[in-house]
């Protein structure tokens, strides 16, 4: 994939030039926008469902709101982490440098930038003897980060401990993932979804980080016996509910029509109105590969349109088949 390491805002002179051609022309063909995946990506071109060569654009007064309604969850986002600071804070308010009884330990630490919250989480590694549940959104992680974690979770399992982790089914047959593991050994299990919650370490029920921003750059430590308890019993839940992929590894099933378990996750997002961006983020996949699917999705079905095609999954009764 060709990153264009803009955003919409932004748009290179040729993604504007090729805009302007598919609004003009009412199409352009799919090659021609290879070098400009940034079109396909902010939404404004989209695969013709009756011609997969080619790509249609999305009216500038239709992309416009959408991309604007980006903008206004990433300050909801922010307002939310300045209320969770505040939250983090206020407590702490009532001491002063003068006062003859320190506080207890906290329960909650805020842990700010990804070399601090590297450093924290390798200290509780450190300490680990029974386990670590991880959830891991977002599809495949970088080598080298597999690569910086492998020591201390070799070490843990050394120490007679165990690894179960929940990734998204993007990442089953990611080669790094997959090698990763093999390095471990089957004291270290990996099951996946479709869906999964954000990040989430647990280590030996005592402790646990989560996410404390968007971008990964604040995390919380969490040593609430409570929330820990949450977390773990969310954890088991999912787990059961989970695919094996290593030790073990179970094939993806095909549901009737042809079409895959997959095609069949993303079907029940669409009836339920999410766009092409919302489903990529849930399962951890870009956007042209959700639009792939809902491609495949429409041909099988024989749907000429979107609305459509959210008519025929209903009728065909795909998703309520176990």
């Amino acid at each position: 994939m060709i990153s264009h390491g803009h955003g919409a805002d932004q748009l290179c002179p040729a993604a504007t030039e090729l805009y302007k051609r598919a609004l003009r022309e009412g199409w352009v063909p799919y090659t021609d926008a290879e070098q400009t995946p940034c079109l396909i990506d902010f939404g404004l071109l989209y695969p013709d469902l009756e011609d997969t060569g080619r790509l249609r654009p999305t009216s500038p007064t239709a992309a416009l709101p959408r991309l604007l309604r980006t903008i206004a969850r990433t300050i909801a986002q922010q307002r939310e982490r300045e209320l969770a600071l505040v939250e983090t804070f206020e407590p702490l308010m009532a001491y002063s440098f003068g006062s003859s009884s320190p506080p207890s330990p906290p329960l909650i630490t805020a842990v700010l930038g990804q070399p601090r919250i590297d450093d924290a989480i390798s200290g509780s590694m450190a300490e680990a003897t029974e386990e670590l549940l991880t959830v891991q959104p977002g599809g495949t992680r970088p080598p080298e980060l597999l690569a910086r974690n492998l020591r201390r979770e070799q070490e843990m399992l050394a120490r007679g401990g165990r690894m179960r982790t929940l990734y998204q089914h993007t990442t089953r047959h990611a080669p790094a993932v997959v090698g990763h593991y093999e390095k471990l050994g089957p004291r270290a299990e990996v099951r996946t979804l479709d869906e999964v919650p954000q990040r989430l370490i647990v280590i030996d029920r005592t402790v646990a980080y989560i996410p404390a921003a968007t971008d990964n750059s604040a995390a919380l430590e969490i040593r609430h016996p409570a929330l820990i308890t949450f977390f773990a019993t969310m954890f088991d839940r999912l787990w059961r509910l989970a695919t094996p992929m290593h030790p073990q590894v179970a094939a993806e099933g095909r549901a009737q029509h042809g079409i895959t378990s997959r095609q069949r996750t993303i079907a029940g997002l669409l009836v339920e109105g999410h766009t092409d961006a919302e489903i990529a983020e849930r399962l951890g996949m870009n956007v042209r590969t959700v639009r792939i699917h809902v491609a495949k999705l429409a041909s099988t079905l024989d749907s000429k349109n979107r609305a459509q095609l959210g008519y025929l999954i209903c009728e065909s009764g795909l998703l309520k088949e176990d």
